[in-house]
C-alpha cells in the first residue's frame, strides 16, 4: 500500500477529486493548509503598500491505496491540478506498513 500526499491550489480540488475516483480511488482526506515554496510567498499590494505573504493557503489531500493504482493516482492528480503557473504544488508518495480499519478489525488493503 501507498499514501499519496498532494499539495495543491484549493480552487483545483474538485478537478482533482473527480479524476481520483475516475481511477477507482473510494476516499480521501483534505486539509486546508498554508505554506511556501521555492519563491518564498507572494508580493501583494494593499491600500498602496506592497508587503509579502508569507504563507499561501493550500490544500492538502491524502490517499491510501494499493500500489497498482499509485502511477494513474499521481497522473490523474497531475493533469487535474496543472495550471502551468508557479505554485501548482507537490505530490508526494510514501509507503503505508498497514492500516486498521477501527469499526471492523480489518487490516491492510480491506481496511481501505
Amino acid at each position: 500500500m501507498k499514501k499519496i500526499e498532494a499539495i495543491i491550489k484549493p480552487f483545483k480540488l474538485d478537478e482533482v477529486r473527480d479524476a481520483l475516483m475516475e481511477v477507482g480511488v473510494r476516499g480521501l482526506t483534505v486539509t486546508e493548509v498554508k505554506g511556501f515554496g521555492r519563491t518564498g510567498g507572494k508580493r501583494e499590494v494593499y491600500r498602496g503598500s506592497a508587503y509579502v505573504v508569507d504563507f499561501v493557503p493550500k490544500v492538502r489531500i491524502e490517499v491510501v491505496l494499493p500500489d497498482e493504482l499509485v502511477e494513474d493516482a499521481i497522473d490523474a492528480v497531475q493533469k487535474a491540478a496543472k495550471t502551468g503557473r508557479i505554485g501548482d504544488g507537490k505530490i508526494f508518495v510514501y509507503d503505508v506498513l498497514e492500516a486498521v480499519r477501527v469499526r471492523t478489525g480489518e487490516r491492510g488493503l480491506e481496511a481501505i
